[in-house]
């Protein structure tokens, strides 16, 4: 006797989908550890920065770094894979030899959950950074968009891949010379 497809249990069992309230709290809890991201990076906070992310996590956001100073994995530029790894490029530039200041802003954000615990999102930034060389403060100011995805994992959303466009830049002569290689 044999049974049907819909007699035999699946594997992986379909995801009950988000009730509308569902949605809008998780939406709201991506939104939350975005924030926290970019003001992890703006206060230092090391220590918090890597539990925003998926072990796994793939970021795709030098690409505005001259091409000597972009970090790489195997032969791709521009690209970090890995919790560690990217923590560490990150704090390496921010809060390297020579110290950056700086602000992240982020705003409206177009979240799209593209099932119960996968989710993409698209916000526009802004960031500015200073820096001192010698009597001079040097300084980047940037405009464009992160474009984001997001996974739930034991149940606490966080950031899997990140890429960064920019629409402009407006910076000082030179100002990445300071930075080594990430």
């Amino acid at each position: 006797m044999s049974q049907s497809d819909s007699d035999v249990a699946s594997p992986h069992p379909a995801e009950e989908p988000l009730s509308p309230v569902e949605e809008l709290l998780a939406i709201e809890e991506i939104k939350r550890v975005f924030s926290a991201r970019l003001r992890c990076m703006d206060t230092k906070q090391w220590h918090i920065y890597p539990t925003l992310h998926t072990a796994d996590v793939v970021s795709e956001t030098w690409g505005g770094l001259p091409a000597d100073k972009q970090p790489k994995t195997g032969d791709t530029s521009n690209q970090v894979v890995g919790i560690e790894k990217l923590t560490n490029a990150i704090r390496n530039m921010l809060d390297g030899e020579i110290p950056l200041t700086t602000a992240h802003h982020a705003h409206m954000p177009e979240i799209v959950l593209t099932s119960p615990t996968t989710a993409t999102g698209i916000w526009a930034m802004e960031d500015m950074l200073w820096w001192n060389d010698g009597e001079k403060e040097l300084h980047l100011h940037g405009y464009g968009h992160y474009h984001e995805e997001y996974r739930k994992e034991d149940g606490k959303w966080l950031i899997s891949y990140r890429t960064l466009t920019r629409l402009r830049v407006d910076q000082d002569p030179g100002f990445f010379r300071f930075m080594k290689a990430l």
